[in-house]
């Protein structure tokens, strides 16, 4: 049998299965190999490398996509009609290619140079999330966290009168990042507070409860606060403590545990039997 230049053989006496198998990847192969490259230089106009770009799009080719919407964004004037839709398909493809921070950079692109575009908010909420997901632990460092916070503030005070849909979004994402910023907080002071260095655990709950007092973290705060104070025997501060706790969250166990026999300032009620000295109320481990 004669068989072409870079033709797999494939032997007669293969069982038929094996055989029909080899010959179905020496099929897809060859259909590989013949397969066009996307040549972003070979089309005649912008509109032309738009439609085929777009297709790409399309089918899932990726790299493809980008290649020719890249090529677009820098060639198109700023006043033509494909040029903002090619900043918004080369974020997506970016995006779904996983390269979350070239996402974002196209999607910020299109919201810095034509805020005033209907897809300006969309693509500022695009380059928000992207720079999110690029924050994959709270314990990390949190830059990529804070150029997300950035963009869904500037998102808010751009476009929530004209797109509150999105700006909602927004805030609903700034409050999953304020959890990540508490909790990567949390930790620190918690790194103090184990090794016993009260004071510098103090600044950092502090902190914490200031800036984030919405979340989870803020209440873990406040009670390793109220232990510190009473282990080095800040009574005024831990007397405020207990009284801000009871404030924000009455009828909570660990807060009354933890503050059993504590006064709050201005409170003259005597303070129950064993609230001091050897029998205050042990608190809550740490969590």
């Amino acid at each position: 049998m004669r068989r072409g230049p870079g033709a797999r053989y494939v032997s007669p006496s293969m069982p038929l299965l094996t055989r029909r198998l080899a010959a179905a990847l020496v099929v897809l192969v060859a259909a590989a190999a013949c397969r066009p490259t996307f040549v972003v230089t070979k089309f005649p106009t912008n509109e032309a490398l738009y439609k085929a770009s777009l297709t790409e799009f399309r089918n899932g080719h990726w790299d493809n996509a980008v290649s020719g919407f890249d090529k677009l964004t820098l060639d198109l004037g700023v006043r033509d009609s494909l040029l903002v839709p090619s900043y918004w398909y080369l974020g997506v493809a970016h995006e779904r290619a996983g390269d979350e921070l070239l996402a974002a950079q196209a999607f910020s692109r299109l919201t810095e140079s034509f805020p005033d575009d209907s897809l300006a908010p969309a693509a500022a909420l695009r380059a928000g999330e992207a720079y999110q997901r690029l924050w994959k632990d709270p314990t990390l460092d949190d830059t990529y966290g804070q150029t997300a916070l950035q963009t869904y503030t500037m998102l808010i005070q751009l476009y929530a009168q004209t797109d509150s849909a999105v700006a909602d979004s927004a805030r609903q994402k700034i409050a999953g990042l304020n959890e990540w910023f508490a909790d990567k907080e949390y930790e620190t002071a918690m790194f103090y507070f184990r090794n016993k260095a009260w004071d510098s655990s103090i600044l950092y709950f502090k902190d914490l409860v200031a800036k984030w007092p919405e979340t989870k973290h803020a209440r873990l705060a406040m009670l390793r606060l109220s232990e510190a104070y009473r282990t080095i025997h800040y009574n005024e501060d831990l007397g405020d403590i207990c009284k801000q706790m009871r404030s924000l969250y009455p009828g909570d166990r660990d807060v009354d545990r933890g503050c059993r026999g504590v006064k709050s300032p201005g409170d003259t009620t005597a303070a129950p039997t064993g609230a001091s000295g050897g029998g205050a109320v042990p608190l809550v481990p740490p969590r």
